[in-house]
């Protein structure tokens, strides 16, 4: 998939992840996508929620070898 930017967050914990993805996605222009590769397994749901509160559109989440990557659009 195309992305515009990217963010490793591994190695961080709840809520690290998602403030990092926030602060990245304020600096995006709309309809941008970030790339966000993680370790921690709770970002799955973190992250499906993030989307939903803050209206970003969640593309795809997917995990492999205990690394999640999601790929979210910025709205």
């Amino acid at each position: 998939m195309n992305f515009d930017k990217e963010l490793d967050a591994r190695g961080l914990n709840c809520p690290l992840p998602i403030l990092r993805s926030k602060k990245t996605l304020n600096e995006m222009t709309s309809g941008q996508v970030l790339k966000i590769i993680a370790t921690d397994p709770g970002s799955v749901k973190d992250f499906a929620a993030f989307a939903k509160q803050t209206g970003n559109e969640l593309l795809s989440s997917a995990e492999a070898g205990g690394e999640y990557t999601f790929f979210i659009k910025k709205k």
